[in-house]
């Protein structure tokens, strides 16, 4: 059994090694896992037999329904990206709030709010962020850290807004983790966690965050306008309310009947991704930006980051097998319940390891490698599956803004002007850190601003 124990902890610390190291995730989870119950059963400390279900868990991923959806999410969302829908709405809101302090960061966060859930992978939301707004921020007078902050920022609301990708992707494992507790407790008709339930979860504690944020600029608007100066005499400002309100509209309806159609059960996640997706094609059309050499480009794009995403889901899921073959998931489990503090305690530490991987992992790897080990065992000390998964996701949002090693940060770097120093990145993103944490905190001391939109659509 010590033995087991052993491999348990090796077969991870090989694994996180190998990560940083640089190997691709997907073939290190898998390569490393089965190297590991290789040597497990040459010591007699692995059964073979585990192995034996890894084709049903391949089959139950490639018949899974609510998974089909994230293609057709990333679809949409390059789609939206390659249209540069953000580029003119964030363009025609920059000019109608031009005489604020603050005015431009504000339509910074708000573009971000309508497009950074549309367009899927936080990477690719604060680079497009980055190339359309920073030269125009820096050029306005704004501080580097509070442009650079407020992008990167911005950038990664879509962890949190839905449609999400990281919510779906949460929802489909939520769903098994929970089973799974639910099955342990001796409850053999369980309950699921649907991706509706989640993205209802999301929403009151998105706006809030969006909020909070809009509290800050416009008290460093008031209390150090230098640093967020508004628009000078004689800059362009041929725009009005009605032109603005044309540019939100398409994005604003596409996200309406998305999200709506899932809410309310018209449509599944899927049926809903699709809707989007002839919406984000439409609204592409109609800015005579789509053509052929986009549909490939998109197309593409789409298959490689769907690829990816799979192919790591495959590797977790041979990851998971030999990990409770070596009866890691029992060691797991008599550690949280050790920790002082209950499942307060296990839920703190649970998040900081979470957090901390964040900072060199991506949120599918820890979606679909971390969570389903500690998942089932917060859920069987009484944790809500809602509740759980958009702490999770909050969570995985801070970590990316986090210096030094925040994925949001080198995002934003590999496209900021030289005369941009690093540390001005690493300044500018704390206040919004400190702005999530403080969130993190209110939800768990009021659990309700989470459960009460899907009470009241899912009772």
């Amino acid at each position: 059994m010590l033995m087991a124990e052993i491999m348990a902890l090796g077969l991870f610390v090989a694994i996180g090694a190998a990560l940083m190291a640089g190997f691709p995730v997907a073939f290190t989870l898998a390569g490393v896992a089965l190297i590991f119950a290789a040597i497990g059963t040459l010591l007699g400390s692995f059964d073979p037999a585990f192995l034996g279900a890894l084709p049903n868990r391949i089959f139950g991923i490639m018949t899974n329904e609510t998974l089909i959806a994230v293609p057709v999410f990333v679809f949409m969302g390059v789609v939206l990206e390659r249209s540069q829908v953000a580029e003119q709405l964030l363009k025609s809101m920059a000019q109608l709030v031009h005489r604020l302090p603050s005015g431009l960061g504000l339509a910074v966060v708000l573009v971000g709010a309508l497009m950074a859930a549309s367009t899927g992978i936080v990477g690719a939301t604060v680079v497009t962020m980055g190339l359309i707004s920073l030269p125009t921020m820096l050029q306005r007078g704004y501080h580097p850290s509070v442009a650079t902050g407020t992008i990167c920022a911005a950038g990664t609301l879509g962890q949190i807004i839905p449609p999400s990708i990281v919510l779906v992707l949460l929802a489909d494992v939520l769903s098994n983790a929970y089973q799974q507790a639910q099955l342990s407790m001796g409850n053999f008709s369980p309950k699921t966690v649907s991706v509706g339930e989640l993205f209802a979860g999301a929403i009151v504690p998105g706006l809030i965050l969006v909020g909070m944020y809009f509290v800050y600029l416009l008290a460093l608007g008031l209390l150090k306008p230098a640093m967020v100066p508004a628009a000078r005499e004689g800059e362009d400002t041929n725009v009005s309310g009605w032109q603005v309100i044309g540019h939100m509209l398409g994005p604003l309806l596409l996200m309406v009947a998305v999200l709506g159609s899932i809410l309310y059960g018209i449509a599944t996640p899927t049926e809903a991704a699709s809707v989007g997706a002839v919406g984000a094609m439409i609204l592409a059309l109609i800015q005579g930006r789509f053509n052929g050499r986009m549909l490939r480009e998109v197309v593409t794009t789409t298959a490689s980051i769907s690829a990816m995403v799979f192919m790591i889901l495959i590797g977790a899921s041979l990851f998971s097998l030999v990990f409770r073959g070596f009866g890691g998931d029992d060691l797991i489990a008599e550690l949280l319940h050790a920790l002082p503090g209950g499942v307060i305690g296990a839920m703190v530490v649970v998040m900081l390891v979470m957090f901390l991987l964040g900072f060199v992992l991506d949120f599918i790897e820890i979606t679909f490698v971390v969570v389903p080990i500690v998942g089932p065992i917060l859920m069987a000390m009484g944790l809500d599956p809602v509740w759980l998964g958009i702490m999770i996701a909050l969570n995985l949002q801070t970590s990316f803004l986090t210096p030094p090693f925040g994925f949001s940060l080198f995002y934003l770097r590999g496209v900021c002007p030289d005369n941009v120093p690093t540390i001005a990145i690493y300044k500018g993103v704390i206040p919004f850190i400190m702005l999530q944490l403080l969130l993190l905190v209110g939800l768990a001391i009021w659990p309700q601003l989470v459960n009460w939109l899907p009470n009241r659509i899912y009772g």
